[in-house]
């Protein structure tokens, strides 16, 4: 069966849905970084690390690049920074109530 427009749409949302994908994104939204890199500025584990770039690539979010033994990781584009700063323009205007919503945390309507 193929998947409808929102259905493609809602997928690639879920991209962002995810805190260690969002610091990631963060990480490399001025300069492109290795895994190592990353792995350094998020505090966090290469192997978990990892498989979140590799869904943030397989969405389209990022790109690599390979130089020697390193690969580069970047945003995809200057939409995806400028969505970036959308999505924190938004939420500061909307940060409490998102922080008082149960419902996200009751119907865990963002994961899938």
């Amino acid at each position: 069966m193929e998947k409808t427009s929102f259905e493609v749409k809602a997928k690639f949302i879920r991209g962002f849905s995810d805190k260690t994908r969002l610091q990631i994104l963060e990480s490399i939204k001025h300069s492109e970084k290795t895994v190592s890199e990353i792995v350094d500025v998020l505090k966090g584990n290469q192997s978990n690390i990892s498989q979140h770039l590799a869904c943030l690539k397989g969405c389209g979010i990022i790109v690599s690049r390979q130089e020697g033994k390193y690969i580069y990781y970047s945003l995809r584009n200057e939409q995806i920074a400028q969505f970036l700063d959308i999505m924190e323009g938004v939420f500061t205007q909307v940060e409490e109530e998102v922080a008082a919503c149960e419902k996200n945390d009751e119907l865990d309507c963002c994961s899938k």
